[in-house]
């Protein structure tokens, strides 16, 4: 991999970006968000033991997105370690961290659907104690770890993309501008270190964390990285 061109791995990360994108936006706003209902452990059983298959589809695409996820993360290392390879190693770890907690979270979201099944069909030995009422309960508890779970990962990833954020504004091969994007949609995925705050400042955050990522995946596309400058800094 590191012989690979520089702006054909710009351009792979460009892809695997809009694979996150919308792997993420299919998974979570077409089917997570309207299958589960919040406050309602009722609703939000009947809704996933009524389009079970699209429940199963949504788990394996949050998957997919999650290998994208840290594909990603290494190409990052790859394309900005001569810039400084420590703070893209640091960077790296960190959004690897945030990835193996979003992927754990997601098994709080596939749960639910093993644990509703048994009261469609007659009851589980396992949850025979249980009424029907209180195994939904249970589902939606382990729907909203599994939310917590993937908004505790966003801190990791707030902190990854500022530090790319950083050496992309250090780099002499990608535009200083695309840095600052990146850095302050970074900070802006910091706010979920303080969850309360992360859900009040989410819609601006996500919507300019959307942008900047269209901005990226578009100049790395169609103007893609200075290949004489990378090798400048890969030689030194």
């Amino acid at each position: 991999m590191s012989q690979t061109s520089p702006r054909l791995l710009g351009r792979i990360i460009a892809l695997l970006i809009l694979l996150v994108i919308v792997t993420g936006i299919f998974a979570q706003g077409f089917v997570s968000d309207r299958l589960i209902v919040s406050g309602d452990a009722a609703a939000t059983a009947r809704n996933i033991l009524a389009n079970q298959g699209l429940y199963r589809l949504a788990f394996t695409v949050f998957l997919v997105e999650m290998v994208a996820q840290v594909t990603k993360t290494a190409l990052w290392y790859v394309l900005l370690r001569p810039v400084n390879r420590s703070i893209a190693l640091s960077a790296a770890f960190i959004d690897l961290a945030g990835g193996v907690i979003k992927t754990f979270a997601r098994v709080f979201y596939i749960v639910p659907l093993w644990v509703l099944l048994p009261t469609a069909g007659g009851a589980s030995p396992v949850l025979r104690g249980f009424t029907p009422e209180q195994v939904e309960s249970i589902a939606l508890v382990l729907l909203q770890i599994n939310s917590r779970g993937a908004a505790a990962a966003l801190a990791f990833f707030g902190f990854s993309i500022t530090l790319n954020g950083y050496l992309i504004f250090r780099s002499t091969f990608m535009p200083r501008w695309l840095g600052v994007l990146s850095m302050i949609s970074g900070l802006g995925w910091l706010t979920f270190l303080y969850p309360p705050l992360g859900s009040r400042a989410f819609l601006p955050v996500v919507l300019f964390a959307l942008l900047s990522s269209a901005v990226t995946i578009v100049w790395l596309l169609f103007f893609g990285v200075r290949e004489e400058k990378w090798n400048e800094g890969a030689k030194a």
